[in-house]
């Protein structure tokens, strides 16, 4: 009976390092790195998730940004703030992931494929101008509401992201002027009284 039952614990000890070291290897998700300049997810509950969608009907695409920001004017001249500011929100979301992907798959291609890289780079331009709008009309709702405090980071954010001498940017400078954040206006008059000339745009 003890050899019988010697034989049965060596037999199931065999079976389960057999099934240790034969047991298939299992893929573990990668976590994506985080920093300030990482993408943002879509959705905050999966945050290593950005859902395929359709570049004709999905959120991720220029036309869900675009369906956003007319809805979010919608609700402006609604004057229904509340959803205005959460559209405009979501439309500067989607265009700011936009604009970090294009950029790194600019990067990805850079000395591989100039012309793929130079036409992704472009469109990381194209949606970082719609993200900066995005952000000044969300300024501009916080301003509506009295609530200065919310307004003034966006815009200082759009200046640091257009530069004071682009059309966005003197509009968002402007608006700090007017809220009493900045005492010194730009562009500055001339001696004359006169008008300063206008700046190219980039």
């Amino acid at each position: 009976m003890l050899r019988f039952l010697h034989i049965a614990s060596l037999t199931s000890l065999s079976i389960l390092i057999a099934s240790s070291v034969f047991k298939p290897e299992t893929l573990s998700a990668q976590e994506l790195p985080t920093g300030p300049n990482q993408a943002k997810p879509i959705d905050p509950n999966a945050p290593n998730v950005v859902s395929p969608t359709s570049q004709e009907t999905g959120i991720l695409s220029l036309q869900g940004g675009t369906k956003l920001m007319q809805e979010a004017n919608s609700a402006v001249s609604s004057q229904n703030y509340p959803l205005a500011l959460k559209k405009f929100q979501e439309a500067r979301q989607v265009f700011n992931q936009l604009s970090n992907f294009y950029q790194e798959l600019a990067g990805s291609f850079s000395g591989i494929d100039n012309r793929i890289a130079d036409g992704h780079r472009r469109k990381a331009l194209d949606t970082a101008e719609m993200r900066d709008n995005a952000t000044y009309q969300l300024a501009l709702v916080h301003r509506a509401q009295n609530q200065s405090e919310l307004a003034v980071p966006l815009l200082v954010q759009i200046i640091r992201s257009q530069q004071p001498t682009r059309d966005l940017g003197k509009r968002a400078y402007q608006q700090l002027f007017e809220l009493g954040f900045v005492d010194s206006p730009f562009p500055r008059p001339r001696a004359d009284g006169s008008a300063p000339a206008p700046t190219s745009a980039r």
